[in-house]
C-alpha cells in the first residue's frame, strides 16, 4: 500500500478523528469513516479486475460503492445500466450531483465526495454516458444530445428534484449544455477549471477510422496518461502519479470504451461558448491558480460572461482541485449550497 500523500494524511486524520474539516461556522463536524470501509474483495463484478491493483484507499472505497442503475433513454430500445455512486443519506434539501471531466469516471470524486457527505449533503456521483463504468455492450450513440438525454433520464428516474450540478473540466461543458436544455432540473451550477471555450473535437471528427482507433489506443496508454497526470497536479511523487494514472484509466479497460470514445469524437464534441450567457442559475466558479492545462485567465472571462456567478480561486493548485485540494473545494461547495439558508 502506498504511503498517503500530505493531502491524504490530512483527510485521513480529520475524518478518523471527527475534527471539524472547514473551521467554525455552519459546517458540521465529521463522523466516523466506518460507513466507507469495505473489504478488499468488495468491488462490484463489472469493474475491470485491475481495480485490485489500485493502492489509493479513497479510490478503493469509492470504487466499492459504484452501482449500475437502469436508465431508459429515448435513443435506445433497452435500458442502459448506468454507473453511479448513490448517496449514503437523503435530505430535504436539493442534492449535489457530481459529474466528471473528459474521458474520466466518478472516481475523480474519491476525496471530495466523502467530505460533502460528512458535511450532511445528499451527494451523487454520476458517470457521463460513454465514459465511466456503465454497460455499453449494445453501443448507444455517445454524442452530445445522447449524453444530455441520458443525464436527464437519470435525473428524472432517480433524483427528481432540482439539483446543484457540479461539472469539472469538460464536465463543465456537459453541465452548461444540460442546464440550457433542462433548466428545471438545475437549481445551482458549480464549474471547476471549466473547459468551455473549445470548439468541439476539431479535426479528429474527420479522421479515418484506422487513424482514429490508433489515436484512441494511445489515449489510454500509461505513458500518455502519466504525462497528463504530471501536468494536472503539482508536486506528486512518481509512485503516487502512477497510482493516480491507474485510477484515471481504469474505465478505459472496459471492452466498449474505444468504440464509445470514437463515437463521441466523430460526433463533433461540445461547443458551448455561445450558450454560456443563457445560463441564469447561480453559478460558482472554482479554479486552480496554477492550472497548466486551462489558463485561469479563462476563469475571469467565464465569470464576466455568466450573468449570475461568483468566483473562487485556489492558490498552489493545478487542473483538478477536487483531487488536489478537496478540502477547499468541499468548503466552497458547501458555502455555496447554504448561501440561501
Amino acid at each position: 500500500m502506498l504511503a498517503p500523500s500530505a493531502g491524504e494524511k490530512m483527510m485521513l486524520t480529520a475524518l478518523s478523528s471527527g475534527a471539524t474539516l472547514f473551521g467554525s461556522g455552519p459546517i458540521q463536524q465529521c463522523q466516523s469513516l466506518r460507513r466507507f470501509r469495505v473489504s478488499a474483495d468488495g468491488f462490484p463484478s463489472f469493474l475491470p479486475k485491475e481495480v485490485e491493483r489500485i493502492n489509493d484507499p479513497f479510490a478503493r472505497k469509492l470504487a466499492a460503492r459504484i452501482q449500475r442503475l437502469p436508465v431508459q433513454v429515448s435513443f435506445s430500445e433497452s435500458s442502459i445500466m448506468s454507473s453511479c455512486v448513490k448517496p449514503l443519506l437523503q435530505t430535504n434539501t436539493n442534492p449535489v450531483v457530481l459529474l466528471h471531466g473528459f474521458d474520466s469516471s466518478c472516481l475523480e470524486w474519491r476525496y471530495t465526495l466523502p467530505l460533502l457527505e460528512e458535511a450532511g449533503l445528499e451527494t451523487w456521483a454520476v458517470d457521463v454516458l460513454g465514459w465511466g463504468f456503465s454497460d455499453l455492450e449494445r453501443l448507444p450513440s455517445c454524442n452530445v444530445a445522447s449524453k444530455r438525454n441520458h443525464l436527464y433520464q437519470f435525473w428524472k428516474s432517480y433524483i427528481k428534484r432540482p439539483m446543484i450540478l457540479v461539472g469539472p473540466s469538460l464536465g463543465a461543458a456537459v453541465a452548461i449544455d444540460f442546464v440550457v436544455h433542462h433548466s428545471e432540473a438545475v437549481d445551482k451550477l458549480v464549474l471547476i477549471d471549466a473547459s468551455v471555450y473549445t470548439e468541439g473535437t476539431g479535426n479528429s471528427s474527420r479522421l479515418p477510422q484506422a487513424v482514429a482507433y490508433a489515436g484512441v489506443y494511445l489515449l489510454k496508454s500509461i505513458p500518455l496518461r502519466l504525462y497528463a497526470t504530471y501536468l494536472a497536479f503539482n508536486g506528486l511523487t512518481f509512485s503516487t502519479s502512477l497510482d493516480w494514472t491507474n485510477v484515471g484509466r481504469l474505465h478505459c479497460l472496459l471492452p466498449w470504451w474505444e468504440n464509445a470514445t470514437i463515437n463521441f469524437m466523430n460526433s463533433g464534441g461540445y461547443d458551448v461558448s455561445s450558450q454560456i450567457e443563457q445560463v441564469k442559475q447561480k453559478t460558482l466558479i472554482i479554479w486552480g491558480e496554477e492550472d497548466q492545462i486551462i489558463s485561469n485567465k479563462l476563469a475571469v472571462r467565464l465569470h464576466c460572461e455568466l450573468p449570475n456567478a461568483i468566483i473562487r480561486q485556489i492558490p498552489g493548485c493545478g487542473h483538478i482541485p477536487h483531487v488536489e485540494k478537496p478540502t477547499a473545494v468541499a468548503k466552497f461547495i458547501l458555502e455555496f449550497v447554504q448561501d440561501d439558508c
